[in-house]
């Protein structure tokens, strides 16, 4: 695999490598001793998948709180999304900085959330389908979000919205809470 940082600290774009022959390649998404020696969290809890009918579909900006902080590794396996994380780690050095990358089957590349970001993307393309390693279980008196257009963060979404849910919509702004690291369990954000 190969692992490239991000603007934001901790955050990886993951390609793979392939090793081709006649019949296709073989590529490793996924290898714990990796992830360990680029100091990433290589835990895996759960994994997710999620479906989703219509090009320019929104799911986020999700994160959780201590003590059920995660980690995601989220890759594309059909169609394409555009994928946003926030760093919400307010000692970190990119705190409140945002990054957007391009995931898709044709591209296969994985993103590496680390904990304390915030999480959302835009499909690009009708059914795409978006698989999720997580290093903790869902915790909804943990889960927090933040509205997809917040202005504290200024993210320029690709398409215009055609889906999102009903709780996406109703998360807090980032600046009407003092500082998401002040989060309590089951204080939505």
């Amino acid at each position: 695999m190969l692992f490239t940082e991000t603007a934001l600290k901790g955050a990886f774009v993951i390609d793979i490598e392939q090793r081709q022959d006649t019949r296709g390649f073989f590529a490793r998404t996924f290898c714990a001793q990796e992830f360990l020696a680029h100091g990433l969290k290589p835990t895996v809890a759960q994994c997710n998948l999620a479906f989703n009918h219509k090009k320019g579909t929104l799911r986020g900006m999700h994160y959780q709180v201590t003590p059920a902080t995660e980690v995601k590794l989220v890759r594309c396996t059909h169609g394409a999304i555009y994928d946003v994380i926030i760093d919400l780690r307010p000692e970190s050095p990119t705190y409140k900085l945002h990054v957007g990358v391009e995931l898709s089957a044709e591209n296969r590349k994985a993103l590496y959330v680390p904990e304390m970001f915030a999480h959302g993307y835009q499909t690009l393309t009708d059914a795409a389908e978006v698989v999720y390693q997580m290093s903790e279980f869902y915790a909804p008196d943990y889960q927090c979000g933040l509205p997809y257009n917040d202005p504290a963060f200024g993210i320029e979404w690709p398409l215009p919205l055609s889906e999102i849910s009903e709780k996406d919509t109703s998360w807090p702004l980032f600046e009407s809470v003092l500082d998401s690291s002040h989060a309590q369990p089951g204080m939505r954000m």
